[in-house]
């Protein structure tokens, strides 16, 4: 009999495998699970040379996976300007301020997460309000969301944009009536400014995605799916190298560079279970926010406007065919109601048999969309906390259409695939706010009430944290590997202080994570455990 390395007992054990979902202890090989069952059970596979650890009652979960990432994005955030939440534009003017006064001359000032529906009339900001705290340093502040970039008067100029200059493919300058840039770049447009911006070097990326990654295991992260570039997948293959990475990637292929992947022969899973290749990424849309995602018909709030499309339908159909006939799966962005309907049009056009096609976001569907994602295999990658975050907004911009945005309940009953994360930097990476999120649709105020917002959609926590876990697993063709706690696949696991599948549901927002192991070692472990 094969003796384990190490017995962890006295616990609650949530495997999320419907074989066996709870037992009492579970015993690791190397970076295997070996066996579960009853204290008595495990403890008679135990040798002198094990070791042993009490949990005490706490509970033990798979290892948790955020299906939608940028983490050299988030890791370089925690040492830029954050305005996350920021109630008013004085006081994001404020924070700007305080770190001009320590930059160097002609420095770049660097922040995000700035949500202009949080200030006042929920207008834009303008250039000029930069200008009266950076008014020599180029100024560029990436929105909550990501999908627009507030800059002031410097890096306009820097950037040559002038009332001249036009919108470029699937972007926009927004203009005043003069036809003068206000200093806000929508989508495709935000490139004007960030291709100016010099990136970090490698050894500077590296550094940031250290200190990214033990964050994220303080908040029981084991796995992450990263939608970002080669300046990522380096520093990351640089960890793995060094023999420091300490979380499992699957990196998707930006839209960008379909042709060289195809080129090189790259395919779904290349790699091994630290980093590996999964999918290409794209754009349909852009965001709520900035009301830029492509939708069906006006938003409430702008009569006039359904959006941008970031890729046009034929284009779309094209990518869709180039990257599944080369056995390449695509992860498509898309949050309007239109842009959601184009993605799946496309990947029901594409060859057969069916890749393992995802939507990324899925924030609002036609109602007669709904059962189109399970018909075709498509994977839905969503954020749970994007929908109490973003509940007010979507109520002014979409009104009713609401009733089908963050459809979970819908789109589980539909026999879709759920694979959860958070899209950080653009929120939090916590999965438990993803999961109070699920399971309440409340915010941690708990508004809007007891019952949350369109609370037919919630769904319960079992099925929220199988969609942090096998649903992840199973988006990445890991479903084999990783995901559940069951005997051979990889000993990634999280401990909690409390059992979040039958806790009061606000309560999860309380739990804290005791201990994060990947392949049977902790990378985090608190002082309680």
């Amino acid at each position: 009999m094969t003796q384990p390395d190490m017995l962890l007992y006295n616990g609650i054990i949530r495997t999320m495998d419907p074989a066996q979902p709870r037992a009492d202890a579970i015993a690791l090989r190397r970076d295997r699970v070996l066996a579960l069952g009853s204290r008595q059970e495990v403890t008679s596979l135990l040798d002198d040379r094990a070791q042993a650890l009490d949990l005490h009652g706490s509970a033990v979960i798979p290892g948790l996976i955020d299906s939608h990432i940028h983490l050299l994005s988030y890791s370089l955030g925690l040492s830029r300007i954050d305005l996350h939440e920021v109630p008013t534009l004085q006081e994001a003017q404020r924070r700007v301020a305080s770190r001009v006064a320590q930059a160097r001359p002609g420095e770049w000032i660097r922040g995000a997460g700035w949500n202009c529906n949080l200030w006042g009339d929920g207008s834009f900001p303008h250039r000029g309000d930069l200008d009266a705290v950076s008014p020599a340093n180029p100024a560029a502040l990436s929105s909550k969301d990501g999908h627009a970039v507030w800059i002031n008067s410097r890096a306009i100029e820097m950037a040559h944009i002038t009332a001249q200059t036009p919108d470029p493919p699937g972007g926009r300058i927004r203009r005043d009536p003069s036809g003068e840039p206000t200093g806000i770049l929508l989508e495709n447009a935000t490139d004007l400014i960030y291709d100016l911006i010099p990136p970090p070097s490698l050894e500077e990326a590296v550094a940031a995605c250290k200190r990214g990654l033990a964050s994220l295991h303080r908040v029981g992260l084991t796995g992450v799916h990263d939608c970002e570039d080669e300046l990522a997948l380096r520093a990351l293959q640089a960890l793995r190298q060094r023999g420091d990475l300490s979380l499992r990637i699957t990196m998707h292929i930006p839209a960008d560079h379909l042709d060289a992947a195809i080129a090189l022969g790259l395919r779904d899973g290349l790699g091994d279970e630290w980093v590996r290749v999964y999918g290409v990424k794209a754009f349909a849309d852009g965001a709520l926010g900035p009301r830029s995602a492509w939708m069906l018909s006006p938003f409430e709030t702008d009569p006039t406007n359904t959006g941008i499309p970031t890729l046009e339908p034929e284009a779309l159909h094209e990518l869709v065919h180039k990257a599944n006939s080369a056995g390449l799966s695509v992860a498509v962005h898309a949050i309007g109601d239109a842009a959601n309907r184009a993605v799946l049009d496309a990947i029901a056009a594409a060859p057969q048999p069916p890749m393992r096609n995802r939507i990324e976001h899925v924030q609002l569907l036609h109602p007669a969309d709904v059962p189109r994602l399970a018909q075709l295999g498509v994977i839905a990658s969503m954020q749970p906390i994007h929908a109490t975050s973003d509940m007010r907004i979507a109520d002014l911009h979409w009104g009713k259409r609401s009733a089908t945005s963050y459809a979970w309940r819908s789109l589980l009953d539909a026999g879709t695939h759920l694979a959860f994360g958070s899209d950080a930097p653009v929120e939090d990476p916590s999965p438990l706010q993803g999961i109070h999120a699920a399971v309440t649709r409340r915010r941690p105020d708990g508004s809007p009430g007891p019952q949350g917002w369109y609370p037919e959609q919630r769904i319960t926590a079992t099925e929220a944290v199988y969609a942090y876990t096998m649903g992840a697993a199973y988006a990445s063709g890991e479903e084999m590997q990783k995901g559940s706690l069951t005997p051979g696949k990889l000993a990634d696991l999280v401990v909690l202080d409390r059992d979040i599948l039958i806790t009061d549901p606000m309560d999860i927002l309380h739990t804290r994570v005791l201990g994060t192991m990947i392949g049977g070692e902790f990378v985090y472990r608190n002082a309680a455990l």
